[in-house]
């Protein structure tokens, strides 16, 4: 489920014949996105509340990349709680991103 998750959510920013520097911008959105939602997790925002409250702090992506927190929010609060704590989700996020 969460691999699925996953896979829908970085389809849903994937361009082909993107060139390298442009996807290494867009997979680092994504990533600063995926960091966003771990710190809600971490502040014990209500999963139903994330987008709200991420939304409010006036976040310094583009407008378009809103789009994936309702698609990584689930993905990010199924994982056990250690490995939020422990593992910085963005990055996780950006290596995968820049393998698609």
């Amino acid at each position: 489920m969460l691999r699925f998750l996953l896979t829908a959510a970085l389809a849903v920013f994937a361009t082909p014949g993107v060139a390298q520097s442009e996807k290494e911008v867009s997979c680092g959105y994504q990533a600063e996105v995926a960091r966003a939602i771990q710190q809600a997790r971490l502040d014990r925002v209500r999963e139903r509340k994330v987008e709200e409250k991420i939304l409010a702090g006036t976040p310094t992506w583009p407008d378009n990349y809103n789009r994936a927190i309702p698609l990584m929010v689930p993905w990010v609060y199924e994982l056990p709680m250690k490995q939020v704590r422990d593992h910085d989700l963005g990055d996780a996020w950006n290596e995968l991103c820049l393998k698609q």
